[in-house]
């Protein structure tokens, strides 16, 4: 027998069903291991659930004619395959997987290409490698399909008996597995380290249907009932004032900076003898620097833009802004609009990007600045108004507003991919970035310091037009700027830390720079864990506005713990991600070694994580503030 009549006979029979379907099994591994799996084994389950939702496939693919057995089984691998890329991927980029809910998220296929050369690796072509294979075996002819000849009594016993093995493995383990990818968790690692890939898929589809039955609270009466609980709880045991400075800024101009991909970690750090944020660290250290800001999501700018001026955590990955825009919040802008406040938003984009031209039109602004109510266009970076122009041309409307006013400013020069295309004078980066030069990391760094340039030059433009000594300024970084295990970012973070643990890394990953200009306090820094969810109720305290619903509390008390929408812990000695962790240490804790005292607070942790998170979903799922 030739080699190509082997391989057409192979094909040709169950064995190339049982090859795909180890091959299958190995590329879920691959995804496995580079994603829920990188610093820890599998679980049995996993395993075994991955197994068994293979197996049965397998079994009602054996039993099919020949041609539609080789047929369904290609299209199969094409399709897992293609899945199991786009997971990985995703992955990489915001540490989750893909969810049929982010459909609408297609609109930004541009912008989600611009995130490529993070993203992609090497042996992600091991997805692909056995399609392309047997493409060439089809395309030069190797293999033919033959029709087999008609199945005897004993064949269809025999494939009876495998169809009714599929069956019952389905219904013993299967059916289990897919229940196990319900909406149980918000944290996606763990449906699927419950549900394997293929369970947390099979559900996800079903969730997409069913989501608002999946939500806690149905009407606002059951919701507000517990939401004035947990606000209660919250006043009693954090409602002491660190700071007494509430109603500090009555009257005064309210400014917020909102900077892209700006990470805590690159402040106060030098490259080269240079500082690669020097007008940061300057604002940083003459006013409040917050070390311990903490985004609300692995995503994207729209979500930190929603929990600022909602106070209630982001759907996943932008749907706030793109599905559940015409939802009714109590928000930024009609906090400010009690007394009269000028209120205005500027971003140097279209309309249409984000669908923010929809969302921040139905709200109550004063002004709505996008990317054409701007004169000056003429310095684009990649395809943003350069964060230069877009903070001069900004200043330019504030010296015009009636006092007070509050705006709301999202720059975006420092976005990926980080090449800063368009920046007509590259001098305005005056770092030298050295080894890391030309990797994505090194432009990173480069981005951050032409942003850092162009806040400088807001500070001075402010100064000139005299309207920093009387204004409020709020500035923080949206969201992460690069891969939680970039090699050369775990390099950098290591020549200032050498005992680097994992969950230094993903608290890295998750820690914005954050600082605030409030005139006449002068250089505090605070450490203790904030996000996004305090900002609201902050500036409505401070400027004695009334705040009728948040759940983030005010940045100056006592509050000592903050959560994010995947159901991630952060306290100021702890770290919750599945287990619990000493930040300290980076060990994870040994619940049974634990004293009373302890078990209780981390499960008074658990549970408020627990409460805001439902609550939350509920608001923005059911349209519960309408």
């Amino acid at each position: 027998m030739t080699k190509k009549e082997a391989i057409n006979q192979i094909i040709n029979s169950v064995v190339f069903v049982i090859l795909i379907g180890i091959l299958l099994l190995l590329k879920t591994f691959l995804f496995y291991n580079s994603t829920i799996a990188t610093n820890e084994a599998l679980e049995l389950n996993t395993i075994v659930g991955t197994i068994s939702f293979l197996v049965v496939l397998g079994c009602f693919i054996i039993i099919l004619p020949n041609r539609a057995r080789i047929v369904t089984m290609t299209i199969i691998n094409i399709v897992i395959s293609v899945l199991l890329f786009g997971d990985h991927v995703y992955y990489i980029y915001s540490n989750s997987v893909l969810s049929v809910a982010q459909i609408s998220n297609l609109q930004y296929g541009g912008e989600i290409m611009k995130t490529l050369p993070m993203v992609i690796q090497a042996k992600q072509i091991l997805y692909f490698l056995d399609i392309l294979i047997l493409i060439g075996l089809f395309l030069g002819k190797v293999v033919k399909l033959e029709k087999k000849e008609k199945a005897t009594k004993k064949q269809i016993s025999i494939k009876a008996i495998i169809a009714i093995v599929g069956i019952i493995i389905f219904c013993l383990i299967g059916t289990d597995y897919v229940q196990k990818g319900k909406l149980k968790s918000y944290n996606k690692d763990l449906q699927i380290r419950e549900a394997t890939i293929f369970g947390y898929h099979i559900s996800d589809i079903q969730n997409a249907f069913t989501m608002k039955q999946q939500t806690k609270y149905k009407n606002y009466e059951d919701m507000i009932q517990d939401y004035n609980q947990l606000k209660e709880n919250y006043d009693t045991k954090y409602g002491q004032e660190r700071y007494p400075i509430k109603g500090i800024l009555q009257g005064k101009n309210v400014i917020i900076v909102q900077l892209e991909s700006i990470q805590e970690f690159v402040l106060h750090k030098e490259i080269n003898g240079k500082q690669i944020t020097p007008n940061l660290n300057q604002f940083l250290q003459e006013n409040i620097e917050f070390t311990n800001m903490h985004m609300q999501s692995y995503s994207t700018t729209a979500d930190s833009e929603h929990s600022t001026i909602t106070s209630i955590y982001p759907m996943e990955n932008g749907m706030s802004f793109s599905r559940y825009y015409t939802n009714t919040y109590d928000d930024l802008f009609k906090v400010f609009n009690q007394k009269d406040y000028h209120t205005s938003y500027m971003h140097g984009n279209y309309p249409y990007f984000w669908n923010r031209g929809n969302v921040y039109g139905r709200l109550n602004l004063n002004e709505l600045v996008l990317k054409e109510q701007f004169e000056d266009l003429s310095e684009n970076i990649n395809g943003d108004l350069s964060d230069e122009l877009l903070y001069r041309q900004a200043v330019e409307k504030w010296k015009q507003y009636d006092n007070p006013f509050m705006s709301y400013i999202v720059a975006a020069s420092s976005h990926t991919p980080y090449i800063l295309e368009g920046l007509q004078d590259r001098s305005k980066v005056n770092i030298d970035v050295g080894k890391y030069k030309d990797t994505y990391f090194g432009n990173y760094l480069e981005a951050v310091n032409y942003a850092d340039y162009a806040f400088g030059v807001l500070i001075e433009e402010l100064k000139e037009n005299e309207l920093y000594e009387d204004t409020a300024i709020l500035v923080f970084g949206d969201h992460n700027g690069l891969n939680m295990y970039n090699e050369e970012l775990i390099d950098f973070l290591k020549a200032t830390n050498e005992n680097l643990t994992e969950v230094d890394l993903k608290l890295n990953y998750t820690r914005v720079a954050c600082g605030f200009k409030i005139p006449g306090i002068k250089s505090i820094q605070i450490e203790k864990p904030i996000n996004k969810l305090d900002i609201k109720p902050t500036l409505a305290y401070l400027c004695d506005l009334e705040d009728s619903f948040s759940l983030g509390t005010n940045l100056f008390a006592n509050k000592d713990f903050v959560c994010l929408n995947n159901e991630r812990i952060i306290t100021s000695r702890y770290y919750y991600d599945e287990n619990w962790y000493d930040i300290q240490t980076g060990e994870m804790l040994n619940w049974e070694e634990l004293g009373l005292e302890t078990k209780d607070l981390l499960n008074s942790y658990y549970q408020s994580m627990k409460i805001e998170l439902d609550i939350s979903n509920s608001v923005s799922i059911n349209n519960l503030l309408k």
